[in-house]
């Protein structure tokens, strides 16, 4: 009934340009937090999740992030030719990823407590839902400026508005992904849509998260992985 999903799109094609000179010879997920690269981090969640396929983008200096994950068992979604966005990459990944609802994690953060990713499975239910997002509470956003970028109702349900902080990590049904004419888009399309349809809803997650999108988290997320925040 609930159509759980066995398949999740890792999104590793960006160009970190808020990293500055640390992503000028290495691509974001690459980068190292406490001694390891972002996207070993959110592999080790994938890992413990038992994830049956795991697909991952690539586009800037995609020919690191390959080399890295070989031996992985991590399919590669190739971009070259064109960076897509998250939509645009996640329409391109769906004969790799398989039918059905799909989950998506972004590389650029940290997590420390229960696991995103079986918690998301165990709050989804396909026959209300189009998509499920993880969120944080913004006093709980470490590394992330702004007051939110959702508000829950007391069902779940959410809307766009100050609240909670969207973490990077969700499910999402993208049987109308291909309704985008456009090759490049990003997955607010499909969001703002199945929010007018009240199919979208929120989980809070009560552990610890940081973004890692510029080089003055990456001493945060390390505090919060050391159990000091």
């Amino acid at each position: 009934m609930r159509d759980t999903p066995q398949s999740l799109m890792l999104f590793a094609a960006g160009f970190g340009t808020r990293m500055g000179a640390l992503t000028q010879t290495r691509p974001k997920p690459l980068v190292e937090v406490a001694g390891k690269p972002l996207i070993d981090h959110a592999l080790e969640l994938i890992e413990a999740a038992k994830v049956e396929r795991v697909v991952a983008n690539v586009h800037y200096l995609a020919d690191q992030i390959e080399a890295h994950l070989i031996g992985r068992n991590v399919l590669i979604s190739d971009e070259r030719a064109q960076i897509l966005e998250t939509g645009g990459g996640l329409r391109k990944a769906l004969g790799l990823l398989g039918e059905g609802p799909v989950m998506t994690l972004n590389t650029d953060a940290v997590w420390r407590g229960e696991n995103v990713i079986t918690q998301l499975r165990d709050h989804w239910d396909g026959t209300k839902m189009d998509a499920l997002l993880a969120l944080v509470r913004p006093e709980n956003a470490m590394g992330h400026r702004g007051a939110g970028d959702f508000t829950m109702d007391a069902q779940g349900r959410l809307t766009r508005g100050e609240g909670y902080v969207y973490t990077g990590a969700q499910i999402l049904n993208p049987a109308e992904i291909g309704s985008v004419s456009d090759d490049v888009f990003s997955l607010n399309l499909l969001w703002d849509a199945m929010i007018a349809g009240r199919r979208v809803y929120g989980v809070v997650y009560e552990g610890g998260w940081c973004d890692v999108g510029q080089v003055s988290s990456i001493a945060l997320a390390e505090t919060l992985l050391e159990g000091r925040a």
